[in-house]
């Protein structure tokens, strides 16, 4: 009977881990950080900070975590209406935790640590930064690239995304995309950096979602 529950308990447990990862979302192209070229002729369209978002779900073992973080601000740069370059900075101290009730401690507690040295040090760096590099069709459909600066590192990164331009709004939409945490110096708990972690360890994926709003300035 005990060595039936064990074989039980193993195989959920492989099931699970499984499932997990067959429900990960693909990783983004990463590459080194590329040149920006000067943008000219293009119309700043100023980004919408309230109706814009990042949302984000971090694995490990024992499940999943989601959240969101705030857009601080940006300009995307609009040529015959299309997209042709743009900034955003990504406001680190607005981390927020969804999937545990607000007022729960856990969720502070959790919300304390994404912010602190042992993840994104929100504090030495309270700013994330993207700059576009590039935006074309790839076997119909659309790919943004841009340097995504986190902590100390920066890396190109490149995920698929829809773009709408109607009554002077530009809407820049990912679909679901992952990156990993390790190439930007994310260290917390990561096979990468650390071995015997056991099942302590955090999933190096963290899956985002990337919405941003802009408006003509």
């Amino acid at each position: 009977m005990k060595k039936n529950f064990v074989i039980i308990l193993f195989i959920s447990a492989f099931t699970f881990a499984v499932t997990s990862c067959k429900d990960k979302a693909k990783e983004a192209t990463t590459t080194a950080a590329e040149a920006v070229e000067e943008v000219v002729n293009a119309e700043a369209y100023t980004v919408n900070k309230d109706a814009s978002t990042i949302a984000w779900k971090g694995f490990k073992p024992t499940g999943t975590h989601t959240g969101t973080i705030a857009i601080e601000n940006g300009v995307l740069d609009v040529s015959n209406g299309n997209i042709v370059g743009g900034t955003f900075l990504i406001d680190m101290n607005s981390i927020v935790v969804t999937d545990i009730p607000a007022e729960d401690e856990k969720n502070a507690k959790l919300t304390g640590h994404l912010k602190s040295p042992d993840f994104f040090d929100a504090e030495k760096y309270p700013s994330a930064g993207f700059t576009i590099t590039g935006l074309e069709e790839v076997e119909g459909k659309m790919m943004l690239s841009g340097n995504l600066s986190l902590k100390d590192a920066k890396n190109n990164v490149t995920f698929p995304v829809s773009v709408t331009n109607e009554n002077g709004v530009v809407t820049l939409t990912s679909e679901t995309f992952t990156i990993d945490r390790s190439k930007w110096n994310v260290q917390y708990g990561s096979k990468s950096f650390f071995d015997n972690l056991g099942d302590k360890f955090i999933n190096d994926d963290i899956e985002l979602k990337v919405s941003v709003s802009a408006a003509k300035s």
